[in-house]
């Protein structure tokens, strides 16, 4: 009797176990099911610490998630907390997507950068996406060559558009890439070539420089500098007293820090950090960044997005392993949102 107790012991268990492997699987599967549906998986890369005070930033162990991909090459993303999504430019495909939590990457807005009925190639779409101080949709459309308002509302997107900055001493600019609004109204922004079909060597090219700016609210644009080769990623510090350019050339993939001065413009620029010494080790260049609330800074460079303490020393990098285009803070401050190549990708922040 007590043998066919133990036996009948043995088989129970051996049940149980089976049970609770079996819901551990179908949970695993329910879990990949719900990622599928919305389009998430975890991405290649990981968080390198060259500082320890990266760790009151972002987890060591925390995991790349790959949002959406596909794409020719994602750029420009910001947050909307408005409406809890966030938006990004495929400059290539001339197109805005949106994604959503829940629903994953569906098309926002196209035709976003170009509007002409000439077809052409190149980088033709809209690079770098802000919010204005009222709210509006701001885009640096690259085959529009100006920086631009969209005229409708966020949660019901047109392709009507009002011209902010499209030439400077009346020579048409050459791509706006990136933007930054101030607290007074005033928009930064920078013009590299990357937009014309032969970029620096395109004949419709006016300006023989490549420059940062600023424009007015009642739509003075004044150049800033013209020293930089291939300006790019652009923001603020918290307080507005630094402005930060990175410049995008293989020969010169540097970080800029400029003073803002009390009438707007910039002055005392110095190298807030050189990366030459990476450059044709890792993919990726100087690109687009964001700056938290404390002033840390996150920047897209050679092999991912690098991050920066306010006193230019390096805490860490997120390792995308290709080139990484611009990042954004969402979330409420808890995520870090970067488009790398034909990816859209997060990563929690603390």
């Amino acid at each position: 009797m007590n043998y066919i107790k133990y036996i009948r012991h043995i088989i129970f268990s051996k049940i149980l176990i089976l049970s609770i492997i079996t819901g551990i699987m179908l949970m695993a599967c329910g879990e990949e099911e719900r990622e599928a549906e919305e389009g998430i998986q975890t991405a290649s890369g990981d968080v390198e610490v060259l500082d320890d005070a990266v760790n009151d930033l972002i987890d060591s162990e925390a995991v790349l998630t790959e949002l959406g991909s596909g794409y020719a090459w994602s750029e420009g993303p910001v947050w909307v907390e408005e409406h809890g999504f966030l938006l990004f430019s495929d400059i290539p495909n001339n197109i805005i997507h949106k994604w959503t939590p829940g629903e994953g990457v569906t098309p926002y807005l196209e035709p976003a950068g170009y509007t002409g009925e000439e077809p052409r190639g190149g980088e033709l779409g809209s690079n770098g996406l802000y919010l204005s101080l009222e709210g509006d949709l701001l885009l640096a459309q690259h085959g529009d060559r100006r920086i631009a308002r969209m005229d409708a509302p966020l949660d019901e997107p047109g392709v009507n558009f009002t011209t902010i900055a499209g030439s400077y001493n009346g020579q048409r600019l050459n791509s706006p890439n990136d933007l930054v609004q101030h607290s007074n109204g005033d928009i930064y922004f920078t013009d590299p070539p990357y937009g014309l079909e032969e970029q620096a060597d395109d004949p419709s090219k006016e300006l023989d420089f490549q420059g940062v700016y600023r424009v007015t609210p009642e739509g003075e644009v004044i150049l800033l500098t013209d020293e930089l080769s291939r300006p790019n990623g652009i923001e603020f510090s918290p307080n507005e007293k630094t402005l930060y350019v990175a410049n995008s050339s293989g020969e010169n993939p540097i970080w800029m820090a400029y003073d803002v001065t009390e009438d707007g413009n910039i002055a005392n620029g110095r190298v807030f950090h050189d990366a030459s010494d990476f450059v044709g080790v890792d993919p990726g260049s100087q690109d687009g960044m964001d700056v938290d609330a404390n002033g840390n800074i996150y920047a897209t460079g050679p092999g991912g997005v690098w991050i920066f303490s306010p006193d230019g020393t390096v805490l860490g990098k997120i390792k995308t392993n290709k080139p990484t285009a611009n990042c954004t803070i969402g979330q409420d401050g808890k995520t870090l949102f970067i488009t790398a190549s034909d990816q859209l990708l997060s990563i929690p922040l603390k």
